[in-house]
């Protein structure tokens, strides 16, 4: 196996490649990031100040057009002693190869030899289940709905999932029927057609407008445009089905826990309320559709997030911190 070299985001990160089966377009690699717990000070040991989630592994995945770059989010958790790792899929961010179409999948399972490679590289074993660690899934938007699928097909793996913004359900839930069809015979006959670019970059330009000079994020826009990446027929018909398996209803026994804005707005036009809320889903359908997750289910709507609701404006920003470590304290108590 390759070694792990810096990271281009520095400081205390590192990555892995992970070597992939080959496809139509070539030679395929996912990327590990990870970031380790300080190890404590003897007189913190000494006066028994324990880590938290010190037996605590963490897999982030990102969401569409998408890579990991947010370092307070992987701080949040090697602070109280999680190992924690982020994985760019395959064509996405650090995995992304000359010739590729980014992004590009026709199966969301296609993904599950990813996370494979990144739970053995963890120390897990390929079902993440091979380890006497606590495994934490932190999915964002799409990533949310790829690890939602993957923990109920994987029953014993997680001991917890976290979801921010998750991809549920399409942004016209009472349409999903009657597009299904449509776009399976497009992945049929047209895997790769492209759909007309509709983002008009405003998502983007919110983030600028309430970024935080205290708390910096740098973005490589090569990995992650202003505008979404092409959106192709295969990759649609995948993710139509995704939203279905979870309409369906899904069996994750793991306790999860889905951040989301409090309410969404369209981004037809720039205004600042774009800045306020959640300009890439219908938030209210996510919630619903959370409740199919599984049977312990919590959901926490966050005033004036973004669709990242750790990219949102400072207040916001702050309580979806303070909720997550809310949450994660309650479960480890539990745990």
């Amino acid at each position: 196996m390759p070694d792990w070299i810096p990271d281009v985001l520095g400081d205390e990160f590192e990555q892995l490649t992970l070597g992939l089966t080959d496809d139509d377009e070539g030679a395929v690699v996912a990327t590990l990031v990870r970031a380790l717990p300080h190890e404590r000070a003897w007189w913190d040991r000494l006066r028994g100040r324990d880590d938290p989630l010190a037996d605590v592994d963490v897999l982030y995945v990102h969401g569409w057009s998408d890579y990991f770059f947010q370092k307070r989010l992987a701080r949040f958790w090697t602070a109280r002693g999680a190992r924690f790792f982020a994985l760019d899929l395959r064509k996405y961010g650090r995995s992304l190869r000359d010739g590729q179409t980014p992004g590009y999948v026709t199966d969301l399972t296609t993904y599950d030899e990813d996370i494979a490679a990144a739970l053995i590289a963890m120390g897990r074993g390929k079902d993440g289940a091979a380890s006497g660690r606590r495994l934490v899934l932190l999915g964002h938007s799409t990533g949310g709905l790829t690890l939602s699928l993957w923990a109920s097909r994987h029953p014993q793996a997680a001991d917890a999932v976290i979801l921010n913004s998750p991809w549920l359900e399409f942004q016209l839930a009472s349409a999903r029927p009657l597009l299904a069809p449509v776009a399976e015979l497009q992945a049929r006959w047209a895997p790769r057609e492209v759909a007309p670019q509709v983002d008009l970059g405003f998502y983007t330009r919110a983030q600028h407008e309430v970024a935080d000079p205290d708390d910096p994020v740098d973005v490589n826009l090569a990995w992650r445009p202003a505008q979404t990446m092409a959106v192709h027929a295969g990759w649609f018909h995948a993710i139509l089905t995704g939203h279905a398996a979870v309409a369906a209803g899904l069996s994750i026994p793991a306790p999860v826990c889905v951040l989301l804005s409090t309410r969404s707005a369209t981004p037809t036009r720039w205004s600042e309320d774009l800045t306020r809320a959640d300009s890439v889903l219908v938030v209210d359908d996510i919630a619903r559709a959370a409740m199919k997750l599984g049977s312990s289910v919590t959901v926490e709507r966050i005033d004036g997030a973004l669709h990242d609701v750790f990219l949102s404006h400072h207040e916001a920003r702050e309580d979806a911190y303070a909720r997550l470590d809310r949450w994660v304290r309650g479960w480890s108590a539990a745990g």
